[in-house]
């Protein structure tokens, strides 16, 4: 494996893979809906989306298991589009293992090589570096069925490396596996792609397993792609209100904007930030995560008045709810609005179910949307 081990730490600037007004419909429905993407050498790229969003038709594309009703995908500027999969120098692993449970787990990794004619000599070095990378040495002569299903997925991905693709596709692979060995094998992931250099793209609709892989997240809807970055971007500065719906936890408000930089939530003034093209009396869309809001008690309220650039809106509590490490409390609005805030558990939260209390967030905080569907919010709240 010395060929591939580049110990690469970020990928370079060039776009190893350019997908270019991809589509792909059956009949009158669009799978994927004219996608562009570059993708770059050496990077992690996860596609996050529920199912039927087309994240694994624009995967199977690429591996050429799909044909596109229109587009390009083009490797190092090179058409793959008429490229059979087994041409593509591509690396493909399923949730499926798809191991040959008559052969060892050695005889399973050698597949490929023999396949492709490769010496006996060859074999035996590229399949003995792959154990070693996956840490499956002592287990070379087993079966599959002798394997636990995390030793399985790394054989089924010490496979897909071993005759060493520039690209690895890597479809929901450890979906099948309990939380636990799913995270343990999450980090081997990452460590591998650390030690090889090898450009990733990665399919799952866990939102924390994207951000704990990926470099950069494409998040699809409809066939689209409508969020691309990583994850720390998209997370604190979501560009549509899918996206902040989708990815992670987020309260929404509807307001009414009220002039540059101010609007009105139930007859309370607030400062948002300021958005281009925003006009008075237009309806506006606040979020904000629940970890960059606070809720404080009336006296608390009262002894710590609210500082500039803050917003405060009034509310009642609902429950309040012990997580270990974090606290989470539930109000309603006097308009009904529900909202969430989360604090750590040492930090405290001594409030109780009837509360009155005020619920605070710096306006540099929370997100402002002027376009957002009400069918997108509650089908991303729904995968989130």
């Amino acid at each position: 494996m010395s060929a591939v081990i580049k110990n690469l730490e970020q990928p370079t600037d060039l776009p190893l893979v350019s997908l270019r007004n991809l589509n792909r419909h059956y009949g009158d429905f669009a799978a994927v809906d004219n996608i562009s993407l570059d993708i770059k050498e050496g990077e992690f790229l996860t596609f996050l989306g529920s199912s039927g969003s087309g994240k694994s038709t624009t995967l199977s594309m690429l591996a050429g298991f799909e044909t596109p009703s229109s587009g390009e995908i083009l490797v190092n500027g090179q058409s793959l589009v008429n490229v059979p999969p087994h041409k593509r120098d591509i690396g493909m692993v399923f949730q499926r293992y798809s191991l040959f449970p008559h052969l060892s787990v050695r005889d399973n990794i050698a597949f490929p090589l023999a396949i492709r004619k490769l010496s006996s000599a060859e074999r035996d070095r590229r399949v003995d570096a792959m154990l070693k990378l996956v840490q499956l040495d002592t287990f070379a002569h087993r079966r599959p069925s002798q394997l636990s299903g995390g030793q399985q997925q790394r054989v089924a991905i010490a496979r897909a490396l071993v005759y060493e693709p520039r690209i690895l596709l890597m479809d929901e692979p450890l979906g099948a596996l309990d939380k636990k060995l799913r995270e343990d094998l999450q980090d081997e992931l990452r460590q591998l792609h650390r030690r090889l250099g090898i450009t990733i793209v990665y399919v799952t609709h866990d939102q924390e397993e994207a951000m704990r892989l990926s470099q950069r997240i494409a998040i699809f809807s409809h066939g689209k792609i409508v969020g691309l970055g990583s994850g720390y971007d998209l997370y604190q500065n979501p560009p549509n209100a899918f996206v902040a719906s989708f990815l992670g936890n987020s309260n929404f408000l509807r307001l009414k904007a009220r002039g540059s930089g101010a609007a009105s939530f139930e007859g309370q003034p607030l400062s948002i930030r300021l958005t281009a093209g925003l006009h008075n009396d237009q309806d506006v869309l606040l979020m904000v995560r629940p970890e960059k809001a606070q809720a404080l008690s009336l006296q608390q309220a009262h002894q710590e008045p609210l500082a500039s650039g803050w917003n405060a809106v009034s509310a009642k509590v609902l429950e309040v709810l012990f997580l270990g490490e974090s606290q989470t409390c539930s109000v309603v609005t006097a308009g009904g609005t529900a909202m969430t805030v989360k604090a750590l558990s040492a930090a405290g939260m001594p409030l109780k179910a009837g509360d009155p209390v005020q619920v605070r967030w710096a306006t540099a905080d929370a997100c402002v949307y002027t376009d957002w569907a009400e069918s997108d919010l509650n089908k991303a709240a729904a995968h989130s």
